[in-house]
């Protein structure tokens, strides 16, 4: 996986990947406001789940110490990070600036 995880966020299109869990009250706030940015983003951004309790060489690669924590990625590089609940505004705005 982790060849196809590099090849992901290394994409030119913007790759939100948001680190969850299935315990996590807040990250289930967090799973629609992800199904409404998606439908609105229309395809200009890719936004990928990955569990923290699955996958904990992944979380601790990004030094995720809460969930939900999301990071959006562009060519590789990390250009937002944000832990807790965030809004769908907000990361519309920011797939838009970053497509």
């Amino acid at each position: 996986m982790k060849g196809n995880f590099d090849r992901l966020i290394h994409s030119e299109s913007p790759v939100l990947i948001d680190f969850y869990a299935d315990w996590c009250g807040p990250c289930k706030v967090q799973l629609p406001i992800l199904k409404e940015v998606s439908d609105e983003i229309d395809g200009k951004a890719r936004i990928i789940k990955i569990d923290v309790d699955k996958n904990q060489p992944w979380a601790n690669r990004f030094q995720v110490k809460g969930v939900p924590t999301l990071i959006l990625f562009k060519n590789g590089e990390i250009v937002w990070r944000n832990s807790g609940v965030s809004q769908k505004s907000e990361l519309v705005t920011l797939i838009e600036k970053y497509s």
